[in-house]
């Protein structure tokens, strides 16, 4: 069957500065993504259907007959079953929105199917940035029994110490753990293909290390935290999701926070996730324009891709970064940082477009990853309608 993950344009514009470079289902939520987690339940071809500045680098692959899913959706066997089973001209929806939609063609926002099914159970899912750490250990659980269901794990070095649950511990082959202290008692620990937890590093679960993925020596993790593909992580973390290919390889606390690829924390960055007033929380919101209230008392950074802080950077509660951004210097910068702006406390300056290829070619060239002509497209498009 061919697959297709569509983002609505509500789903899409609440969830940057994250989507700014990715659909939806790109957002990576417990071990997976949220379209890896639909290829597992359904395996098929998968396509999506997003923001036309992206179609290049995600295009839609259209076929006879589609079965189209909000991208946005957790997936469940039991949603899986029922969307599975959908015959052509019919619909999974509420009185709000369609979750499901089987057809030839389907227009987000748009389409009115003649036929709609009620949803079998009501889909959980990721609308705002805070979603993606809140829903982290509950996605995390479930990613990790679907993943390691009947296999058998790589032993566990002798020279660390397990508290809680081994059959909650899974170690994949070429993962390298020595010398530390890991405790499934509040959830699973999944280590992936060539990941590794260095020497003295204390971790309760639930955790996942995506494949080559590094917590440096003496690390301290508590879940739920996700590091995904490549990332490198020293300090204290704190319910955190790495998208890929991003670092904090030094001290200083993380915490109820997402962060997209290719960024870098310096040494020493501190990020609050509680107001001092133990107030609640207010998130920059880029469709209103406007700090939001989140219903949240706890909440750290969101970052999009490409953005770097530099040593003793010192993050206020819930503060959004954009894409392509350089925050350093003393104080507190604001609690929204535009995109390709760079500065701090006392003022942010423009990052210019070649200066931002320049630094992102370099960057990605340490894990033998090339921006390509289509990446340069997609980011001078964000340049040049940059708020």
């Amino acid at each position: 069957m061919n697959y297709i993950l569509f983002d609505t344009v509500k789903e899409h514009g609440n969830l940057l500065p994250l989507t700014f470079t990715r659909p939806v289902a790109e957002l990576r939520v417990g071990i997976d993504t949220l379209r890896a987690k639909w290829e597992a339940l359904l395996p098929g071809q998968y396509s999506y259907i997003t923001e036309e500045y992206l179609a290049e680098k995600y295009p839609t692959q259209h076929a006879s007959d589609n079965i189209f899913i909000a991208g946005h959706l957790l997936a469940t066997p039991a949603l899986a079953a029922q969307i599975s089973s959908l015959a052509p001209g019919e619909a999974i929806a509420d009185e709000n929105e369609i979750w499901a939609y089987r057809g030839d063609t389907f227009t987000p926002d748009k389409t009115q199917p003649a036929h709609i099914v009620a949803p079998c159970e009501t889909p959980d899912a990721i609308r705002y940035a805070y979603d993606i750490f809140g829903k982290n250990g509950k996605e995390l659980n479930a990613d990790f029994m679907r993943i390691t269901k009947g296999r058998t794990s790589a032993p566990l070095s002798n020279t660390c110490t397990l508290i809680g649950d081994a059959s909650l511990l899974f170690i994949e082959e070429g993962a390298v753990v020595e010398c530390s202290t890991l405790n499934t008692k509040n959830g699973p620990i999944y280590i992936a293909k060539d990941a590794e937890i260095m020497e003295t590093c204390a971790v309760r679960g639930p955790l996942a290390l995506c494949e080559h993925a590094v917590l440096n020596m003496g690390t301290k993790v508590y879940g739920p935290t996700t590091l995904g593909p490549y990332c490198k992580c020293g300090g204290e973390l704190n319910n955190v999701v790495f998208t890929g290919y991003s670092n904090k390889a030094h001290d200083g606390f993380l915490g109820n926070a997402v962060i997209g690829e290719w960024c870098n924390l310096g040494a020493d960055t501190v990020a609050s996730n509680l107001k001092n007033t133990y107030a609640e929380v207010r998130l920059w919101n880029y469709p209103d324009k406007s700090f939001r209230k989140t219903g949240l008392q706890f909440c750290g950074p969101i970052i999009g891709d490409h953005s770097k802080a530099g040593i003793n950077t010192m993050f206020n509660t819930a503060t959004v970064v954009g894409v392509g951004c350089n925050v350093y210097g003393s104080g507190f910068p604001r609690t929204y940082i535009p995109s390709f702006s760079e500065g701090g406390a006392q003022g942010m300056t423009e990052v210019g477009l070649n200066r931002f290829f320049d630094i992102a070619e370099r960057v990605m060239a340490r894990r033998h990853k090339e921006l390509t002509d289509a990446d340069r497209r997609l980011y001078t498009h964000l340049f040049e309608n940059r708020n």
